[in-house]
């Protein structure tokens, strides 16, 4: 028996949990810093590190007392080492190793992608190794076939914007508020059907690769041939140095939401395609969606319903588990933790860009 104490810090979320080895999750606690960055329109790398600060310690007290655990109880420390932003994995990273040197504990440094992977074993059911995963998590689409902890076989990829960034972006250019994928999703439902036609990008590419680039291009254009009055200048690309959006000329609340409708049909049939796709070549009947898109309900319906009529299983994490939260990290560090992989060395560093391919439990 072990107890697993998990810290998530990459982004915007700081997370706390602790996970039984045999009990399963015993708490976990969670702060969100959108309404933070919300003013500003996207994740401010210094604001986000000291809110980190702030938070960690009482979010780690708060998961004790739900536990009803002492820190005596805990028997390893897992934090998430990377991706992410550098300053905001520090924060967790530094709290994790000296709380362990002062505890005399082992540390599980963990990779945060690994973490969504493995957060849909969680849920009740769960899925059995080996699983094909697609995973869509921020600046992340990828496609992995998952034979056990730390096996991961990259499938295919995005070679440019990810799926969440189409959706943020194109939520942008559509004058919605930060973070703009989950807002967007909602104004879809209002949507009118086939109204607008929006590329699908390499949806017929021949193999397991994404591109979502084009589709934001695709968005900009029907925003700016629907304004009206027209707009005198084109609108900038989301994120390109100007804070003009669509509040400062009129479009029509409906077709507002049929853009919407149609950006989210577009992206969710070419990730549906892809990962049936990648079913068939691996020979895989088990299908995992991992991370925050995989909490949209018009993507999980569309696998749903592919499930049903062609007989292979479908998994999500839970839905307060689909954002980056403290419960996968401690997770994935029971894991490693029950493979030996674990130190007690408190030196640490961060990986702000770490290929989850190159994941490395000796490291």
């Amino acid at each position: 028996m072990a107890i697993t104490l998990g810290i998530e810090s990459s982004c915007d979320e700081t997370g706390i949990a602790l996970y039984h080895s045999e009990r399963g999750l015993l708490a976990h606690t969670l702060h969100s810093q959108i309404a933070m960055h919300n003013e500003y329109g996207g994740v401010v790398p210094e604001l986000a590190s000291r809110d980190h600060v702030r938070h960690v310690l009482p979010l780690l007290r708060e998961a004790l007392k739900q536990a009803d655990c002492a820190l005596g109880d805990i028997d390893a420390i897992a934090f998430t080492q990377g991706p992410g932003l550098s300053g905001a994995l520090l924060v967790g990273a530094s709290v994790a190793c000296s709380l362990a040197y002062a505890l005399d504990l082992p540390t599980i440094a963990v990779h945060h992608l690994e973490g969504h992977l493995l957060s849909p074993l969680l849920s009740d059911p769960a899925p059995e190794f080996p699983f094909v995963a697609l995973l869509v998590s921020g600046g992340h689409t990828q496609l992995m076939r998952v034979d056990g902890v730390g096996r991961y076989t990259l499938l295919g990829e995005t070679v440019d914007d990810a799926a969440g960034e189409a959706f943020d972006k194109s939520a942008k250019l559509l004058g919605l508020d930060y973070p703009g994928g989950a807002l967007l999703s909602k104004l879809a439902q209002h949507g009118t059907p086939g109204r607008f036609k929006l590329p699908r990008p390499m949806l017929h590419s021949g193999d397991l690769d994404f591109s979502f680039s084009g589709l934001k291009t695709a968005v900009l254009l029907a925003v700016q041939q629907n304004a009206s009055p027209p707009h005198p200048n084109p609108l900038p690309q989301a994120g390109e140095g100007s804070n003009e959006s669509l509040r400062e000329f009129e479009i029509l609340d409906q077709t507002r939401a049929d853009i919407a409708l149609a950006a989210q049909t577009a992206i969710v049939d070419v990730l549906s395609a892809k990962a049936l796709t990648a079913l068939k070549q691996t020979g895989l009947s088990q299908l995992v969606i991992a991370g925050g898109v995989g909490a949209n309900r018009a993507l999980r319906a569309q696998f749903d319903q592919a499930a049903q009529q062609r007989g292979f299983k479908v998994f999500y994490p839970d839905m307060e588990f689909c954002t980056d939260n403290g419960a996968m990290i401690a997770f994935a560090g029971a894991m490693r933790f029950k493979e030996q992989a674990a130190r007690r060395d408190y030196r640490f560093n961060v990986k702000p860009r770490w290929d989850l391919q190159q994941l490395n439990y000796t490291d």
